[in-house]
């Protein structure tokens, strides 16, 4: 959207003045018109809209900084790609609309048409096993493929291989993000966002500049889960804030799946207790698709064997780990040696012995096939 330097200046002054919050500046919209005409108004006449309320009060300056933030979202909105769409605005989501607390204002950048692409929103653990990101990865990927969007919310984890995988199709992917869009949160995403941001579309609510608070991700998860036809939980641990983006999925009237794993995997029982709860238990794609009436696609399994790209990202967040990368690499189902090497790099020598090590420690059995999976504590 295009906005006069007038107009951005009131929708930001809006948005910015404090303890007006988005329901106040609905009801203010709703009594004048539009924001520049609000602050044209009287400050009777907001007492009268506001109830009396002692807030109407900081409607009368702006909020400091006010001039600046105007001038850096003037800028920001001549580059590439950058755009903003106000409450009412033509290409503004439709099932945003929908929502009890809409965005005033939403900062983009990227593929604007794909918010008006059927999607579905893809999230999980911060800190997923190897199978877990597989997972999230390959499901995304075929999503992608079939012509579905996957939304996400740039997390660690199941989000970030949700966005690598849905990039590797045609429909790409939108990231919904806690920040302002001129920072990257985690950092370690920065070069994932620079690629979402060209080749799908990256959103926020938040206004340039704001930092990484708390509050916003719960903020966020609304319009993750708000904005697709439907949410997968690839893998959740029982207090996991997926579960909340699932509810609030439900609550909108929208499908939940989830997918089951090891009935001795913590990783999982999130999912398990969603799909006691009614979601629907998905094994491959064409579990999802069909639910959805979507078209037709090459199921993908949750046990597939994951592409190159996934596998370097399953070892990146290895290393980050504090845990035997064995054993995560390992997760919660029986896997074969070559599988094991694959994921770890290591050499079959080191290999077997890490192994030997870790059954003679009683933390890992060895099955008929041969297979090896982790041994759960009692």
């Amino acid at each position: 959207m295009t906005v006069a330097d007038d107009e951005l200046a009131a929708w930001l002054r809006l948005l910015e003045t404090p303890g007006i919050g988005r329901q106040r500046a609905r009801r203010l919209l709703l009594a004048f018109g539009g924001p520049r005409e609000i602050f044209e108004a009287s400050p009777a006449a907001w007492r009268e809209v506001l109830d009396g309320h002692k807030v109407s009060e900081a409607l009368a300056q702006a909020p400091e900084g006010h001039d600046t933030l105007v001038a850096r979202t003037a800028q920001w909105l001549q580059q590439p790609g950058c755009h903003l769409l106000v409450l009412g605005d033509p290409q503004y989501p439709a099932a945003w609309m929908e929502l009890t607390d809409p965005p005033l204002v939403l900062h983009a950048r990227g593929r604007l048409e794909l918010l008006g692409i059927g999607a579905l929103a893809v999230v999980g653990s911060r800190h997923p096993t190897p199978q877990g990101a597989d997972n999230a990865f390959q499901f995304s990927a075929a999503l992608s493929q079939a012509g579905m969007v996957v939304v996400s919310g740039l997390a660690q984890g199941i989000d970030g291989a949700a966005h690598e995988g849905a990039l590797s199709g045609p429909s790409g992917t939108i990231a919904i993000v806690g920040t302002g869009l001129d920072r990257v949160y985690p950092r370690q995403h920065h070069a994932l966002a620079g690629r979402i941001a060209t080749e799908g579309l990256i959103v926020s609510e938040h206004v340039l500049g704001t930092p990484p608070l708390s509050p916003h991700f719960p903020q966020r998860n609304r319009l993750v889960a708000g904005l697709g036809r439907g949410t997968l939980v690839v893998e959740a641990a029982l207090q996991s804030g997926s579960l909340i983006t699932a509810r609030l999925a439900m609550e909108s009237n929208r499908e939940v799946f989830a997918i089951p794993g090891s009935i001795h995997s913590p990783q999982v029982k999130g999912c398990h207790q969603l799909i006691k709860s009614g979601a629907k238990l998905v094994e491959t794609t064409q579990d999802i698709l069909e639910e959805l009436h979507w078209g037709t696609s090459t199921p993908v399994s949750a046990g597939q064997k994951p592409t190159g790209s996934s596998t370097a990202a399953v070892q990146a967040r290895l290393d980050d780990t504090p845990e035997d990368p064995l054993l995560e690499a390992m997760g919660w189902t029986p896997v074969t040696l070559d599988a094991l090497q694959a994921r770890t790099g290591l050499p079959t020598s080191e290999l077997n012995h890490r192994l030997l090590e870790l059954e003679l420690d009683s933390q890992v059995v060895r099955l008929p096939g041969p297979l090896f999976r982790r041994q759960a504590c009692a």
